[in-house]
């Protein structure tokens, strides 16, 4: 395991130093708007190397942090981290692709912060429970298997049951025999607790 780290930590820093030796040729010596037909190619060929080497920088990137998350935690947060990251990466890829081929990226960011508005208002609470979700992962304050006790006004007041999954948008239990999708902003709310034999006994 160490090995496969060290060569994913060499392989992205390789990956780096191309994108960014790509990036700076194209910004120097290349001008996709010039009339001269070796500064546009220049630009293009930057662009291409930019965009094709990113992916692999984006993607080793996240790889790396993925597991480092899943390692210490579960699974689904190692998940969620590639996701984020590579969602992210590929952002500022396509940015450093534009700024090469002198596109105006103030335009798109404004187009792009409209837009993210928008769907953001729209999916305001599926997006809430994806990052209660993975706060819930990182900051674990119950385990999968574990039998807790949950205090919360949406809930309708206290509810005890077996923690039987997590996910980025539910917590699993099992209350009474009747499995329940408890959404992650709700629990993220709750006061949460582990079931104690004096909890039972009364």
């Amino acid at each position: 395991m160490a090995r496969t780290f060290k060569r994913d930590l060499l392989l992205s820093i390789f990956f780096g130093l191309v994108v960014f030796g790509f990036l700076i040729a194209g910004s120097v010596f290349g001008n996709v708007h010039g009339k001269k037909l070796d500064t546009k190619l220049i630009s293009w060929l930057a662009a291409a190397g930019v965009l094709f080497f990113g992916v692999f920088f984006v993607r080793k990137v996240a790889h790396i942090f993925g597991g480092i998350v899943e390692r210490r935690t579960i699974p689904a947060a190692g998940s969620a981290v590639k996701i984020i990251l590579s969602a992210v990466g590929y952002v500022l890829i396509l940015f450093c692709v534009f700024e090469v081929l002198s596109v105006s990226v103030e335009r798109l960011i404004v187009g792009g912060a409209l837009t993210g508005v928008i769907v953001g208002i729209a999916a305001q609470q599926a997006l809430g429970n994806v990052f209660a979700g993975l706060v819930l992962l990182l900051a674990r304050p119950f385990v999968v298997g574990e039998h807790i006790k949950i205090r919360s006004g949406a809930l309708g007041g206290i509810l005890d049951g077996y923690v039987v999954g997590m996910s980025l948008t539910y917590v699993t239990l099992r209350s009474e025999g009747i499995l329940l999708k408890v959404p992650n902003s709700v629990m993220l709310n709750a006061a949460v607790g582990p079931f104690s034999k004096e909890d039972q006994n009364s």
